[in-house]
């Protein structure tokens, strides 16, 4: 068993935001590995925060370039600290990269380290090409992105429909932006529940079983279920309650909007950088 060293027991209190002997007692039963801790605690029912790592923890930017809403792409170009990241030169850099990123799929990392070693060189600080996304539209529909909060989180989003004049009308045009809003505050993981993979909704329906244990067997199969589908909800931008109006998902309001136009609108794709985030 390893070390329940105080180190640890701090990790896991600002990964879940409970008590210090909660957080201690998991580590107890779990032998000392955090992250069995967590799911420990998960089927017990102990709600907690969001892990801290999955907030900015890096400095730096994310960037995008939108070309006649047919390609688009997603930079996040790390630096060593907020004075470097607000520097106009460092944005200016980031920008290009992003616009080099509209041409290719490759690695930025690797096809620009001339480039990142001379910017390196004039700030003074190690700087990394952390990744890069490129969308190209197929089909009838758009490319499109959002930077939110300075720069700190980007998203890319393919839409399609079906009637090509449908992309220049300002339903549609809202509609889009309202999805790239959403993503970016959100964070959805999947588009919709055909992308969960298979072993992790193995492993909600186990925790939720657990966290019900003594009701009757003949109803735990229907509040599991119940629990999958608020699941759906938080994880699944198409389930997922539309920041806006929370009455309405996201496909509700995708499909009236579709119908005010006299169109379907589909979200085909989706991506979202965060400055520091660890997945």
């Amino acid at each position: 068993m390893s070390e329940i060293t105080a180190e640890l027991v701090r990790e896991l209190r600002e990964a879940t935001n409970l008590g210090m002997m909660e957080c201690k007692k998991a580590l107890t039963e779990a032998g000392g590995d955090k992250e069995k801790a967590i799911r420990l605690l998960r089927e017990k029912g102990m709600a907690f925060a969001q892990k801290r790592a999955d907030r900015a923890a890096n400095q730096g930017i994310i960037a995008s370039v939108v070309r006649g809403e047919k390609v688009a792409s997603l930079v996040e170009l790390n630096c060593e600290t907020d004075f470097v990241a607000k520097n106009a030169s460092f944005r200016d850099f980031a920008a290009k990269l992003a616009a080099d990123a509209c041409d290719t799929d490759a690695n930025l990392a690797d096809t620009k380290k001339a480039d990142l070693v001379a910017k390196i060189q004039s700030t003074g600080e190690n700087l990394v090409i952390r990744r890069n996304m490129r969308f190209v539209l197929s089909g009838t529909g758009v490319v499109s992105s959002y930077i939110h909060l300075g720069g700190k989180i980007g998203v890319l989003v393919e839409a399609v429909c079906l009637k090509p004049e449908s992309t220049a009308n300002p339903v549609f045009v809202e509609a889009v932006r309202d999805v790239t809003m959403q993503i970016a505050a959100a964070n959805p993981g999947y588009l919709d529940h055909t992308q969960i993979p298979q072993d992790v909704l193995a492993s909600e329906r186990e925790i939720y079983a657990k966290q019900i244990q003594g009701k009757p067997a003949n109803i735990v199969d229907k509040i599991v279920d119940g629990k999958i589908k608020k699941f759906y909800s938080d994880v699944c931008l198409v389930d997922q309650p539309f920041v806006k109006e929370p009455k309405v998902s996201i496909s509700q309001m995708l499909a009236a909007k579709g119908k005010e136009i006299g169109d379907t609108i589909t979200i085909k794709r989706f991506i979202r950088y965060q400055i520091g985030q660890t997945a």
